[in-house]
This record gives C-alpha cells, structure tokens and sequence, in this order.
C-alpha cells in the first residue's frame, strides 16, 4: 500500500486571515501537517496565552502538533511540549530549560547557527529563507546550496522557510531538507486540505 505523509509545518500569521483566526486555526489542524507553529509574537505574553490555550484545544481535537513560540514561560505554565525559538532567545536559556522541551526548534539563517542550534539541544530547525518572498520583501533567497550546506552541517530535521511552493518543494527535499515552512499560503489559500496535499511525499 502506497503512504503518503505531510512533511509540512505551518506558520501562523492571524494578520494574513481572512477569516476569524480560531475558524483557519480548525482548518489548519484538521488538514493534519507535522506541526503548527503559533508565531503570534507581536502579541502581549497574556494574550499570545489565551490564545496558546485555545489553539492546543483546537490542535488536540485532531492530534496535530501546536507548537508555540518565543514565550517559554507560558510554554511551560501551558505544560506544552513544544516550542520553537529565535537563537537570540534559545542562547539565554540554561540547559535545565532548554531540556526540559521534547520538541524544542530554532530558527537559523547560516551553517555555523544551525550547528550551534543543534549543539544546544533543538530536535529540528528551520533554515531559509529560501527563495525570494513577499515576508522579506527586497531580500534575495539564500538558495539552495545555503539550504544544501545547512543540511549537511546537523543531523537534526531541517525544514525549509522562505519561498517555497509546490513545484520548489522537489528541490528542498534533493538538498537533504525534511520537509518545509509554509506560512502565507496556508493563511489565505480557500482550500488547505487541497494545499497540503500538493506537498505529500510518498514513503
């Protein structure tokens, strides 16, 4: 029997919606990525909880991974698993802290922080971005042989950020990615189950 599995971890952004955020959120969760990574953090510590708390519910009633952002605290008063950091952040943390997350990820923009990520105990990364994108407009990608090297630097999960669409998801997976970051499409698109579809790999 042929399996096919989402390698894909959704980045959320309420502002790109068109719709009531916990309406996506629902969309986003039943369409079952890897993971949702609830990147919210212009909002205040209290608010980004309250709505921690809501997106695990929503997240838990189809067993997909929430994993939250920047805020370890409420992570931890959440009782959350996973969390995923700027390295300005994770290298402040102790040990005791940053061991404490059974998932833990970072996001790296050269070999050397990615390396460093790893060394500090993240189970994945993201690397990117990629390809040029409207998130960081007048910037030109870091390319593939960025993406190839980061990949060849660790031995943890590195998913691809920055550009990626379905006929470039081929290219990620060749330069040893395991999988991508998708953001803006995933935010605005009419049908998300039709979009992550597009990205199965089959195993």
């Amino acid at each position: 029997m042929t399996i096919f599995m989402s390698e894909v971890l959704i980045v959320t952004n309420r502002s790109l919606c068109r719709e009531p955020f916990a309406q996506r959120l629902e969309k986003l969760a039943s369409a079952r990525p890897k993971g949702i990574i609830l990147r919210e953090k212009d909002l205040p510590e209290s608010a980004y909880l309250q709505m921690a708390r809501e997106a695990m519910q929503i997240c838990g009633r189809y067993q997909t991974r929430c994993i939250l952002h920047t805020y370890v605290r409420t992570t931890q008063a959440l009782g959350a698993e996973a969390i995923h950091l700027p390295m300005e952040i994770l290298r402040g943390l102790p040990q005791e802290v940053r061991g404490s997350f059974p998932i833990l990820g970072a996001s790296c923009h050269s070999a050397a922080e990615a390396a460093e990520a790893e060394q500090l105990g993240c189970t994945y990364i993201t690397a990117g971005h990629i390809f040029e994108t409207d998130c960081k407009k007048g910037l030109p990608g870091r390319g593939l042989d960025f993406l190839r090297s980061v990949c060849e630097t660790v031995s943890i999960p590195v998913y691809a950020i920055g550009g990626i669409t379905p006929a470039r998801y081929p290219q990620v997976k060749a330069a040893g990615a395991q999988g991508a970051c998708l953001m803006s499409q995933m935010m605005c698109c009419q049908n998300v189950k039709h979009m992550l579809d597009a990205y199965e790999t089959e195993i």
